[in-house]
């Protein structure tokens, strides 16, 4: 089985060997296109052979039995496959046929822009397939695209390489798991991220998709979501993930998209997710200059969702092209227009009039219209005073592609309680860096979305904002004014910089050293004058100290004995997973666990806790449980599979098989658990390889240094550059001539005799380390279908949870350790 990382590794990278210098953000229509297009022909002959009830038959029977049935019966098949799904591929426009003509060496540019054409015509006048007209356009895909190549030969082999990446894929089974959809949206962000400045139209970072989706799916009974400058479609596909399933199926999907090509790209998305075409409704057109949709039993009343999410262009400028009035029902609960220069406003007031009474709306937006004035200020005010602004979330800068500015998500709900305060959230400063950009981590999320359902205040992070105080600060509702940054630098004290000492005030602060240790931490403490304490021991034995008293080991012993009790459970439940179980809802009751069981740890902070979960999800438990799910755990610990490396450059550059490896139990592992003793001859035999090459170097760079018996002995056999001067190798063939000549017992010999035994006992061990890899290698790929049901347990328990004991533990010690530095400092 092929997993969703594998797809997306392969996929990406091929992305890049593909487009040459092509622009990242035109290729994505090209590639994202044709991949589509090979999922509705694997959708239209899957479809035929099932009904015709051949689904067992191999791929090319199913082709000349649906060539057949479409020349006895074409209308007929035609209506059958528009009923079940909405569109059909003709036989010879299959994505196959493509291949086909590949393999004959018929294959044409023509033969591609037919299919897709052809495509159009038969979905054109159709009704209830609004859905696949136009996703094909020129626009989108231009076969004559200069882009693609100079000339018709060099378009033709590019489009080839594209259509032959897709060629082994079974879209509708890779459907059927989403890792189709999965792959899809990767492939869309990827490229997001290679566009730069120009993807900022179309995609909104994974990490704040999930903030606003999992703040908006808190709501119960969400039956519709509208998303008003959708881009890819990315914000309605993380909610729905987000969502039950009984939710997620009956979701109606709304959205709106000016640019072209991107609206093509968001029906796709949502196709290839599953999304059924009667569930979707997108629609090209400018969202400020046209609403949509509007209700059709109340013409000019705006259709009402029970979710709204978007992530529009920040500040756009000369927003109000179809010179909007203020009565345009979108914006009378304002009362006033946004500046034309700023259309920031204008979306959140179209987003909000589409918001259903009892909706949850999200939007991103910049920080400015937290704070600025003019007709900005008054619209602020007057959402304030009609209590519409139900949360802030303030995120750190440098998150999208196409702007380092931090960016703000506002929550906003029409029936929310009279009195009921703001929720002003900062998390500006909860990130990493990655690659060129900063990220979300999941516990970053996970503090966000807990700090909204709880709406609790937490210091430095969180404040619920009274009216009254909304109202003191003029409608401002700038973060800092009401979340005070948190300063973890312990301040500096000018006395005890001046006379030494550490004051005492900042011993009392230390909560976890007090807390865990404070009588110990006394013991060592010396007053040196009024206020002022040195410590007695070195950080290091203070530490031990602290770490072996009782306080803290009867806390290790209860972690401890908590986390294998966790760990105990969900290696049952992982072990057991079937094609009925949903990896997705087992990863959030692990991670909900994980942070309920730390919750009661005072100085630990359960969202780190929280983050070694989501990290073993990420680095592993994904792929393996897509695997296990699929196949069974035993069955799959037993697999191996062919082990693909890439040889040489350019036009000979390929892909070759070297070897096997485990499908689910990396060979290292098995390695290190079954042939620890040829493991440990090979890295002694290493090493000694090692001492021999630097006695090797040593000889040459004596014989290098004039008046040494190693230079006259051995300087004639080093190798020389074309200037006759010295390089850092014997030429051995040079050396065992001077070897044959030298006469026994001088010297010479001696010394001679010492550097030809020094090289044979290198390449002897050179080729006896090769050999025992080699052996270790094929010793591994053979155990591995011979594996027992009790080693693959032993092996998987050590590759999911080997370190995470030891991980969850540590936390106990990270805040002593980190308040016992600042005592040192």
């Amino acid at each position: 089985m092929v997993t969703s990382d594998e797809i997306k590794q392969r996929l990406w990278a091929a992305a890049n060997e593909l487009r040459g210098s092509m622009d990242a953000s035109r290729y994505k229509d090209y590639m994202l296109g044709l991949m589509f297009y090979k999922f509705l022909s694997d959708k239209t002959l899957n479809t035929f052979a099932v009904s015709a009830g051949i689904r067992n038959l191999s791929e090319e029977e199913i082709m000349n039995s649906f060539e057949e049935e479409w020349r006895a019966d074409e209308e007929g098949l035609k209506d059958h496959l528009l009923k079940l799904l909405g569109y059909y591929v003709k036989p010879e426009f299959l994505y196959q046929n493509w291949l086909k003509a590949i393999n004959s060496g018929d294959f044409s540019l023509e033969l591609v822009s037919d299919s897709l054409n052809n495509f159009e015509r038969t979905i054109s006048g159709k009704n209830n397939n609004s859905d696949f007209k136009g996703l094909f356009a020129t626009s989108s895909i231009d076969l004559s695209d200069s882009a693609l190549g100079s000339s018709l030969k060099d378009r033709s082999e590019n489009i080839k390489g594209l259509i032959l990446l897709f060629a082994d894929l079974d879209m509708v089974s890779l459907q059927k798991g989403d890792i189709l959809g999965d792959a899809y949206e990767y492939l869309i962000g990827m490229f997001a991220m290679e566009s730069g400045k120009k993807a900022g139209e179309f995609y909104t970072p994974r990490q704040v998709s999930e903030v606003m989706a999992r703040i908006v799916s808190k709501n119960k009974n969400i039956r519709s979501v509208y998303d008003p400058t959708v881009g890819s479609g990315s914000l309605l596909l993380t909610l729905k993930r987000n969502l039950n399933e009984d939710d997620s199926r009956n979701l109606d999907y709304y959205g709106q998209e000016k640019n072209t090509a991107t609206y093509n790209l968001t029906r796709m998305n949502l196709l290839l997710h599953g999304v059924r075409p009667e569930k979707m409704e997108i629609r090209n057109a400018d969202t400020l200059s046209f609403d949509w949709p509007e209700d059709p039993d109340r013409p000019g009343e705006g259709v009402q969702f029970d979710a709204v999410v978007m992530n529009p262009p920040y500040s756009w400028k000369n927003w109000n092209k179809a010179k909007l009035k203020v009565n345009d029902p979108r914006f009378e609960v304002a009362g006033v227009l946004p500046p034309d220069s700023k259309g920031d406003y204008a979306f959140l007031l179209h987003g909000l009039f589409h918001l259903g009474q009892e909706g949850t709306m999200a939007i991103v937006l910049p920080h400015g219209v937290l704070f600025r004035g003019a007709s900005e200020g008054l619209i602020r005010k007057r959402l304030l005073e009609k209590n519409y602004i139900d949360t802030i979330i303030g995120l750190p800068p440098n998150l999208f592609t196409n702007t380092g500015i931090p960016v703000c998500v506002i929550i906003l709900k029409k029936n929310r309680e009279i009195g009921e305060p703001v929720l002003i959230i900062d998390s500006s400063r909860n990130f990493i860096k990655s690659g060129k950009q900063n990220a979300l981590q999941e516990k970053d999320i996970a503090r966000i979305e807990d700090a909204y359902v709880s709406r609790s205040e937490t210091e430095g992070f969180s404040h619920l904002a009274s009216r009254e105080e909304i109202i003191e600060n003029e409608y401002n509702l700038n973060i800092p004014r009401y979340v005070n940054s948190m300063d973890e630098e312990i301040p500096h004290d000018v006395d005890g910089h001046l006379y030494g000492g550490i004051p005492e005030k900042d011993i009392k602060n230390l909560e976890a050293l007090n807390s865990a240790a404070g009588e110990i931490l006394n013991e060592d403490l010396n007053e040196i004058r009024e206020g002022y304490y040195s410590l007695s021991i070195p950080k290091e034995d203070l530490l031990e100290k602290i770490v072996n008293d009782h306080v803290v080991t009867e806390a290790k012993s209860k972690l401890l004995n908590e986390t294998e009790n966790y760990i105990k459970h969900y290696w049952n439940e992982l072990r057991n997973l079937n094609k009925e179980t949903n990896p997705h809802l087992l990863m959030k009751e692990m991670l909900e666990d994980i942070k309920e069981m730390l919750s009661e740890y005072r100085f630990i902070d359960k969202y780190d806790a929280y983050q070694i979960v989501a990290e073993l999800w990420t680095n592993m438990l994904s792929k393996d449980t897509e695997l296990i799910a699929a196949e069974g755990f035993y069955e799959e610990g037993r697999k191996r599979i062919p082990y693909f490396v890439i040889k040489g450059t350019g036009n000979k550059k390929r892909e070759e098989q070297e070897g096997w490896i485990g499908s689910l139990i990396p060979n290292e592992l098995i390695a290190d658990h079954f042939f620890k003793a040829e493991q440990q001859s090979i890295v002694s035999k290493t090493e000694e390889l090692s001492e021999k090459e630097s006695e090797i170097s040593e000889m040459i760079e004596t014989a290098k240094s004039e008046e040494t018996d190693e230079n006259l002995a051995l300087l004639e056999a080093v190798k020389k550059d074309e200037n006759d001067e010295p390089l850092d190798s014997f030429d051995t063939k040079l050396l065992k001539e001077e070897l044959k000549n030298a006469v026994k017992g001088t010297p010479e010999y001696s010394i001679l005799k010492k550097a030809d035994s020094a090289i044979s006992r290198k390449n002897a061990l050179a080729r006896e380390i090769k050999d025992a890899e080699i052996k270790l290698q094929n010793e591994v790929q053979d155990k591995i279908p011979q594996l027992t049901d009790q080693e693959i347990d032993e092996l998987m328990f050590e590759k999911w949870f080997g370190h995470t004991t030891k991980n969850l533990i540590a936390l106990i010690e990270e805040p002593i350790k980190r308040e016992l530095n600042t005592l040192y400092m």
